[in-house]
């Protein structure tokens, strides 16, 4: 057990370590936090947040918390990093939430409602959990179809098949359509401007994730078949990470631009939350 246990600080140290040194990484947690508020003596869930940094640092912040994610791998590393149980959600029963009615105050899908067969039954699941005043708060993909990165991206096989994505990306006009009676959509923010999106295709490129004889494909997209992603980020990439981010910093050039990646803040307003 001890031996377990340790194996496990490990694991979650590496991770924290691959967080200080990812510009994105960063990027996300800020704007879910954000969109989040206060989380101290409230209920909460997050859904989809992979290696489990995400799940870390909202604990870190107070509250009591469940989490759950899509793939078997996701689940694991998540337990690993938060040394909790995490459930696993069975999409084909249309992503049914293994929660009771009004069971959370606040619940945060970061990368997960992009993944599910059908993202309207989750998002009913979500009103269904939330209690009547309670939030949600999304991050998904913007929906960019004239993004000027998207080719580059298709070409270097970075596609949508590759991040396992379902549904290409949305918006407030798009997530409106989807939302259940009591679950109103209150605010979107977008962000991952030009630079930022550059610097992971980049990133993305360099690494040979892309590569199908390397990796494995998943619920949640394709992982390398090593596991040097889940290592700590190596002595180039430390060195490396002060100029990325000055170089994704440059995104405050393009305040006119829309982002690649979307923040939403929805709320349980009352009404039922059938599909």
């Amino acid at each position: 057990m001890a031996d377990a246990e340790a194996a496990d600080e490990r694991f979650r140290n590496a991770q924290l370590a691959r967080f200080r040194v990812s510009v994105l990484k960063q990027a996300k947690w800020r704007e879910l936090a954000r969109a989040a508020g206060d989380v101290r003596g409230k209920r909460a869930l997050d859904l989809g947040t992979d290696n489990g940094i995400i799940s870390w640092l909202f604990r870190e912040e107070g509250g009591e918390w469940r989490s759950a994610d899509l793939a078997p791998h996701a689940v694991r590393a998540i337990s690993r990093t938060i040394g909790e149980p995490v459930a696993e959600i069975d999409d084909t029963t249309g992503a049914r939430l293994p929660y009771a009615d009004g069971s959370f105050d606040l619940i945060i899908v970061a990368d997960m409602l992009e993944h599910v067969t059908d993202d309207r039954a989750l998002l009913a699941e979500i009103a269904r959990c939330l209690v009547v005043g309670g939030r949600a708060v999304l991050n998904v993909p913007r929906l960019k179809p004239r993004g000027a990165l998207h080719p580059v991206r298709r070409a270097l096989g970075l596609t949508d098949e590759w991040h396992a994505h379902l549904h290409a990306g949305y918006d407030a006009q798009t997530l409106r359509a989807l939302l259940p009676a009591g679950l109103e959509l209150r605010e979107t923010r977008d962000y991952v401007r030009f630079f930022s999106y550059a610097l992971d295709t980049a990133l993305n490129a360099a690494s040979g994730r892309a590569n199908p004889a390397a990796t494995v494909r998943t619920r949640k997209g394709t992982i390398p078949l090593n596991s040097r992603d889940l290592g700590p980020p190596g002595m180039a990439v430390k060195m490396m990470y002060p100029a990325m981010r000055a170089f994704a910093a440059l995104d405050a050039l393009l305040p006119f631009t829309n982002g690649y990646m979307l923040v939403a803040v929805l709320e349980r307003t009352g009404g039922t939350t059938s599909a």
